[in-house]
């Protein structure tokens, strides 16, 4: 009896806390809804509606969304804590150094270049 009661509790916190924990994970990882929707072949609708209207972890999404968010699906359904905490702050940019592997290979390298050289330029100044 005692099992079972363990495990409605788990279900419970993991139900409770899916939609903050999915939204979370994403972010923390810079992608939009749409980009986490491609990612798992769903429209970002159906992220949304995960992310906020629901309590219920889809099933049959557990493991694709657990593999684009890079974590387990443990971790994933809160059953474990997530090993590996990010950064919010920082999501903003790296959605944007992610746009940078759209770009033509000549691009990239230009890009990088300028960045590199505002970086060294940066550190020499201070």
């Amino acid at each position: 009896m005692r099992d079972i009661m363990l495990f409605m509790k788990r279900i419970t916190v993991t139900a409770k806390d899916f939609g903050k924990r999915l939204a979370s994970l994403r972010k923390e990882l810079g992608l939009t809804q749409t980009e986490l929707g491609e990612k798992v072949g769903v429209s970002c609708r159906v992220i949304a509606y995960y992310e906020g209207e629901t309590h219920y972890p889809p099933a049959h999404l557990i493991e694709p969304l657990a593999k684009a968010l890079k974590v387990s699906t443990d971790e994933l359904l809160g059953v474990k804590l997530i090993k590996q905490q990010r950064d919010p702050q920082h999501a903003a940019l790296w959605r944007r150094l992610k746009k940078i592997e759209s770009l033509p290979k000549r691009d990239q390298k230009a890009l990088l270049h300028y960045l590199d050289a505002l970086v060294q330029k940066n550190v020499a100044a201070g």
